[in-house]
């Protein structure tokens, strides 16, 4: 696809003012740029998903009816990052994962996958994909040459539908308490429960109070959904960065006083 041609795209999508019109756009970039399957896929805080794209109607269903929201290693890596993810350089390792491969491999989905994660206002998170059916080198060249294509497709895509579905958009986030910090910093940082647990000097089930409170202010599916939320919102520094923010490490301020409530 040439700089004249995705010029021509974005323009197109500008104009677009309906989903069955972003629709036609997504099977021509599939087309376009010669791979089995383009799609664009957000999921709510509340485990809803919204998309359009060139999958099977019956795999989308398939995937729906099944949950693999919670067991998709695409879905769990982009969550932890914030570049685009290649599917070969993802944990593929649990049985779930295999087989959920294997069963998207069957309708058609492609061995090969290249998903870009999106972070829009109050955490957000989107993704846009592009699969193949084709050999690893083949595929390596490919998204060598058309990454800063998908990247700015991906950021216009996605303008476009916050545009047309102002109604899913999240909330603004709410504050985190000093030890939902924390926990979360922690977690973020590779610790287990029980190793974050000694770390704070809590029962694992108060951290489990903690967590869970944490996640449903951030509005978040899962730990590691709230995880990458609350970085993206910069309510947690995660690395050797987090060493020198102001007001201890790793959270904002050390909270020696007995929590009446550990959701609070």
């Amino acid at each position: 696809m040439t700089v004249l041609e995705i010029d021509t795209f974005l323009r197109a999508l500008e104009q677009a003012d309906a989903l069955d019109k972003i629709q036609d756009l997504i099977v021509g970039l599939r087309d376009a740029f010669e791979v089995d399957h383009v799609v664009y896929h957000w999921v709510s805080a509340d485990g809803e998903q919204y998309g359009f794209g060139t999958y099977d109607p019956a795999w989308a269903q398939r995937y729906q009816d099944q949950e693999y929201l919670r067991v998709d290693p695409v879905i769990i890596g982009c969550f932890q990052r914030f570049h685009p993810v290649d599917w070969n350089r993802l944990d593929w390792s649990s049985k779930a994962a295999r087989e959920f491969r294997k069963e998207a491999i069957e309708y058609g989905v492609g061995n090969q996958g290249y998903s870009i994660p999106i972070r829009g206002p109050n955490g957000q998170l989107a993704l846009f994909t592009a699969s193949h059916s084709t050999d690893d080198e083949t595929w390596a060249d490919f998204t060598a040459k058309h990454q800063r294509d998908w990247i700015l497709i991906a950021h216009y895509l996605n303008q476009k539908a916050l545009q047309l579905e102002k109604g899913r958009a999240p909330d603004p986030v709410r504050a985190l308490s000093p030890r939902e910090t924390d926990a979360l910093t922690y977690l973020g940082m590779g610790y287990s429960r029980g190793q974050v647990a000694d770390l704070l000097k809590i029962s694992e089930h108060t951290l489990r109070a903690y967590i869970e409170s944490a996640r449903f202010k951030l509005g978040a599916l899962n730990t590691t959904h709230a995880v990458a939320r609350a970085t993206s919102e910069g309510l947690i520094i995660i690395g050797g960065a987090a060493r020198a923010a102001s007001g201890g490490w790793p959270g904002r301020e050390e909270d020696d006083k007995p929590h009446k409530s550990a959701a609070s």
